[in-house]
């Protein structure tokens, strides 16, 4: 969470080592992740940004990508994913084909289709990148409906402003120009009335209640 653009796509661009660490480092398990295979690392992240990228195939190539899976697997991923009722909709369903960048859907069902493929993709840690922002809010219990699954098993990071997201998670960062100002649980930022968190957190509360 930040309040400016600095800050949270260098932190995804470093745990990918789209470009190197000059400072500090990133452990996985205890293991520098310069010292990780760069496939096999890219491999073990799965990101899903708030306008995830579908190419003009069918869902069901857009969901395997280059792995070759049963339409049994793909269904499997698709449920996963809270996209059954969607997909199952469609006059071809997950033979489907989507129209160049995936116009032919929705915000939050270009969404639901990348969460099947990172559960197709089944990665050993899980990025969400504002991922629920601009989108209807049946879409959102299912895309919540989504994250509730995947980070029970996964180390999750959740970069967001809308703080519905957030509450729940282990641990919250909060970013201010690039620089770490808070950290601790909701209820551990929240018990501070005049932290930057906990303002941010009642004015947002005060905003869904007017």
């Amino acid at each position: 969470m930040e309040e400016q653009v600095h800050g949270k796509t260098t932190i995804i661009n470093l745990i990918n080592r789209f470009y190197e660490i000059q400072k500090g480092e990133i452990l996985l398990d205890g293991v520098n992740i310069k010292d990780i295979n760069l496939r096999y690392l890219r491999k073990q992240v799965g990101i899903i940004l708030q306008d995830p990228f579908i190419f003009a195939k069918s869902i069901k190539e857009n969901i395997e990508l280059n792995d070759n899976l049963s339409d049994e697997a793909i269904m499997e991923t698709v449920k996963l994913a809270s996209a059954e009722e969607f997909i199952q909709g469609l006059p071809n369903g997950i033979d489907e084909i989507a129209d160049e960048r995936g116009n032919s859907f929705s915000a939050g069902q270009k969404q639901l289709i990348a969460f099947a493929r990172i559960f197709a993709k089944d990665p050993s840690i899980f990025i969400l990148d504002e991922a629920t922002a601009n989108i209807d809010t049946k879409t959102e219990e299912l895309i919540q409906a989504s994250i509730d699954k995947i980070s029970k098993e996964k180390t999750s990071i959740f970069i967001a402003h809308r703080l519905s997201t957030i509450v729940n998670v282990d641990k919250i960062i909060v970013l201010n120009n690039g620089e770490i100002i808070e950290q601790g649980s909701h209820n551990e930022l929240t018990s501070n009335p005049d932290g930057y968190y906990s303002k941010l957190y009642n004015a947002y509360y005060t905003s869904l209640t007017v």
